[in-house]
């Protein structure tokens, strides 16, 4: 199959006068400025053509609370925001992916249900170290670990001394280490209600980040691992980040959507559904974090899709205490982000970097989230200019709770390929599920 994408815009990340790709064979074959003679055309008019975004930081949560979220609605939630692969955390699924076995049960979950292509994260546990090189033999990318409570009781905590023990071992079959960064101590008990945010903003405070990425930092000096500090929500760990990338040290940085978008101050009383784990905080933080956008110290953007049943989202009483942390945004992540960046300057190759390129790159996924002649045709059609309200009845997730409803958004997305297959064409589903689960063994 042989054909070009035309559009009549510049193409973020190539050549300003770029304005087709050819592709064959599910690859880009090249670049022109028209198409050749005789290839057959989609012409996407004034739309913006650039690479799928890799979201690497999704709960799909299947096998075992595919009430909560599932392959088949996830991945449609995806192709319907622009994002042609993800990358599946290891929890909350039952098994949690921190052995072979449980491994090879995810990818067995997923199978004829993606319409979007998928890689898996593995887990660091306490005691499962010999589980780590057979997973990364069988496909698993990297591997997540907690420094605190994860919410479920199959996914505990590693000490400073677990992840010790495990750090070596990544090193040496090159898979980065990420990291829920929160070492919890002592806070002030608060007399003040569970429905206020502040009550529950104010049990995670930012110390709680900076101290366990200052452990990383050390971990990762002494070892040489490379470490990557998922949903960074302080500000305040910045400069430290920024002192250890100076000094060379193989450590990357994301934050998300609902940090960058969302502020402290706004959220209204007893409303859970922005509730997440580290909490949403202050606008003067957020403020720090696009900063260490602008300047590079953060390196990529993702959702951190985290959706459960609305009961658990959304208790009686509005208890953000008593709430599950975790925020449901898979197919809103680029006209969110999109939204509140081009508001500050920034432009459409930034947003490609961040939420496509380097994403890929952390995952260690070489065709993927670049136009590059030889990788994988996953592209995204999308209006960046035209606004929406977000409403319920259009998300593709499993449950529509998420903290957006009613934000009115820039952009729209209009066409998904995957691998050069259209998965989204006019804003609607086009075809049977067509993705793949993707190997670490068979990445550049």
């Amino acid at each position: 199959m042989r054909f070009a994408i035309v559009t009549s815009r510049p193409i973020p990340g190539l050549d300003p006068s770029i304005r087709a790709v050819v592709v064959k064979d599910g690859r880009v074959a090249a670049h022109a400025a028209v198409p050749p003679a005789g290839v057959p055309v989609v012409d996407v008019g004034p739309l913006v053509l650039m690479p799928g975004v890799v979201d690497t930081h999704v709960h799909v949560n299947e096998p075992g609370r595919t009430a909560w979220e599932g392959f088949a609605t996830a991945s449609e939630a995806a192709a319907a925001g622009g994002v042609t692969t993800l990358v599946d955390m290891p929890l909350n699924s039952i098994p949690v992916t921190t052995t072979v076995h449980a491994l090879g049960a995810k990818r067995a979950a997923a199978h004829g249900q993606l319409r979007v292509d998928c890689g898996f994260w593995g887990g660091v546990i306490p005691g499962n170290e010999a589980e780590l090189a057979p997973m990364t033999a069988e496909g698993a990318l990297g591997f997540k670990a907690f420094t605190c409570n994860s919410g479920i009781d199959e996914f505990p905590a590693c000490t400073e001394h677990d992840l010790r023990r495990a750090m070596p071992i990544l090193r040496r079959v090159g898979a980065p280490l990420l990291v829920h960064a929160e070492l919890e101590r002592p806070v002030p008990v608060s007399a003040a209600s569970p429905r206020e945010y502040l009550t529950y903003l104010h049990s995670r405070p930012n110390a709680w980040e900076d101290a366990a990425v200052a452990m990383v930092v050390d971990l990762v000096r002494e070892t040489g691992c490379r470490a990557h500090v998922v949903h960074l929500s302080s500000a305040t760990a910045l400069p430290l980040i920024r002192r250890a990338k100076a000094d060379g040290l193989p450590i990357t940085v994301e934050t998300c959507p609902h940090y960058l978008c969302l502020r402290a101050e706004d959220v209204p009383d007893g409303a859970t559904e922005y509730k997440c784990a580290p909490p949403i905080r202050e606008d003067h933080n957020r403020a720090g974090l696009w900063q260490g956008l602008r300047d590079r110290t953060i390196d990529v953007v993702v959702t951190d899709h985290s959706p459960c049943v609305p009961s658990l989202k959304v208790p009686e009483r509005g208890d953000f205490m008593a709430a599950w942390g975790g925020v449901a945004s898979l197919e809103l992540g680029l006209r969110n982000v999109w939204t509140e960046a081009s508001a500050r300057g920034f432009d459409l190759a930034h947003l490609t970097r961040w939420m496509s390129g380097a994403t890929a790159s952390l995952a260690g996924l070489a065709h993927k989230g670049t136009l590059a002649v030889g990788a994988d045709a996953d592209m995204v059609a999308w209006d960046p200019d035209a606004e929406q309200v977000i409403e319920a009845a259009s998300l593709k997730q499993r449950h529509p709770v998420t903290p957006y409803l009613g934000r009115t958004v820039r952009g729209r997305v209009v066409h998904t390929w995957v691998r050069g297959h259209a998965v989204l064409w006019d804003g609607a589903h086009r075809g049977p599920p067509i993705g793949r689960t993707l190997s670490g063994r068979s990445v550049g």
